[in-house]
């Protein structure tokens, strides 16, 4: 029977690797100005605005250039990325293929909406750049396998923003639980929970001035203008979007993946709806989704896009279940209990991270930013390789397949592709655009 470290020995390993980290990155030291990166950022409306900001205050990296097909958003984000900057002004386009036609752009960070996601990682990656995409990496499982196999192709760093996968923290309790301080773990479950409110009904409407609709859609097939679509709720149009699922469950269910060393699964099934609110939204409000993977592990997805209540007092996080107790997780920290329902050691985020060569701030993405960064100066390990991104997106793409067609979905645990259902592999990959279609 696998038994529970201690409390003094599991401080003495955690605190053992909290040291390793810092004097390595005393080690490397700071960058060389010949080693400075140059990085392009398409989506500054919401999350790029932060990984501008936070690409320009890294150590060794200027952002040179900010696209966006909103006119607005790049006057608002020039700004402030100067500032970040040091002063250096970056350059603003519309047009993406601008951007990758520059031979001087190192890096294409991506915060456009989903359905661009892989595929202007894909182009990027022809374009010879390293790239920085948010999650969901795919918006459907096939532009998830031509993602990867892009990347190897190409030989470029592709880091997608699952940015726990940064933490001390989380890679701490991740290596107890590895080492046995809960015993086997068989058991993720996952959650997120807000208070969105509704979409309405939306109306056909003029294109704003300010929007350049066209490259906004993109790859996708052209769909009128609404007025209740840009600049968030396309994520729940399928056309565009990919649901809650994707849009946070894929970081919760990263970590209940990570915890339990699991890829791909055996059997998906999905509950829920569109519960809350009749109006324009096409994903679920409400949904339970249950991944089983071989060896007796599986996963659940709890999500409530609708109703704010807690889980173990928190809005999202995991919780990891094993055989001899049970760890409490999130970005914040982690709780270990034993099968008694007792606490058995805590741990909150470290104060003074910046000690631990984040190279530009005590956040998550300040962290995830640098460890990319180092990857592509020093080979060091990297937090989050494609390959892995692509395997805890796919798990929230089967979870919609599921709920959409209604079936439970019976997967090729070598790649997770649906089998014998002529019905959920027709949503494994879309039509694009003519002209925008994906090459690999």
């Amino acid at each position: 029977m696998t038994r529970l470290p201690n409390r003094r020995t599991f401080i003495k390993t955690a605190s053992a690797g909290v040291a390793g980290a810092t004097l390595l990155g005393a080690a490397r030291g700071l960058a060389a100005p010949s080693n400075r990166l140059t990085a392009a950022v398409m989506g500054v409306h919401s999350r790029g605005g932060v990984l501008a900001t936070s690409f320009a205050r890294a150590e060794g990296c200027e952002v040179t250039h900010i696209c966006d097909v909103d006119e607005r958003a790049i006057a608002r984000s020039i700004p402030e990325v100067t500032e970040a900057n040091g002063g250096s002004v970056p350059t603003g386009v519309v047009d993406l293929r601008e951007v990758l036609d520059n031979p001087d752009v190192d890096i294409l960070v991506i915060a456009a909406p989903d359905h661009w996601h892989a595929p202007a990682a894909i182009m990027a990656l022809q374009a010879g750049k390293h790239v920085y995409v948010e999650k969901p990496c795919s918006y459907n499982p096939e532009e998830g396998e031509m993602l990867v196999r892009a990347q190897k192709r190409y030989d470029r760093v592709v880091q997608m923003g699952n940015q726990q996968r940064a933490s001390v923290e989380s890679a701490q309790i991740i290596d107890a639980i590895r080492q046995g301080i809960i015993g086997r773990p068989y058991y993720g479950r996952a959650w997120y929970a807000n208070n969105r409110g509704s979409i309405g009904r939306g109306q056909p409407a003029e294109i704003p001035s300010w929007l350049n609709y066209d490259l906004w859609q993109g790859p996708a097939p052209r769909m009128p203008y609404r007025d209740n679509l840009i600049h968030y709720n396309w994520h729940w149009f399928w056309h565009w979007g990919t649901g809650e699922i994707c849009n946070n469950g894929t970081h919760e269910i990263d970590i209940c993946r990570w915890a339990l060393g699991v890829d791909y699964p055996i059997r998906v099934t999905s509950s829920g709806g569109r519960h809350r609110y009749d109006d324009d939204w096409e994903f679920y409000d409400t949904q339970i989704a249950s991944f089983d993977f071989e060896g007796g592990k599986t996963i659940t997805w709890d999500g409530r896009s609708c109703n704010p209540y807690p889980v173990e007092g928190r809005g999202r996080g995991a919780s990891i279940h094993g055989e001899q107790g049970t760890v409490i997780m999130d970005r914040d920290g982690y709780t270990v209990y034993d099968q008694d329902n007792r606490e058995v050691w805590k741990r909150s985020r470290i104060t003074g991270e910046a000690t631990l060569d984040i190279r530009g701030g005590g956040g998550l993405t300040d962290r995830h930013i640098a460890n990319m960064l180092q990857v592509i100066r020093d080979g060091v390990p990297q937090n989050s390789p494609i390959d892995e991104g692509h395997k805890s997106t796919l798990l929230c793409h089967l979870g919609n397949i599921a709920q959409e067609t209604g079936h439970t979905l019976h997967c090729d645990p070598v790649n997770g592709h649906i089998l014998d259902d002529e019905k959920a592999m027709n949503m494994w990959g879309r039509e694009y655009e003519p002209g925008w279609e994906l090459n690999e």
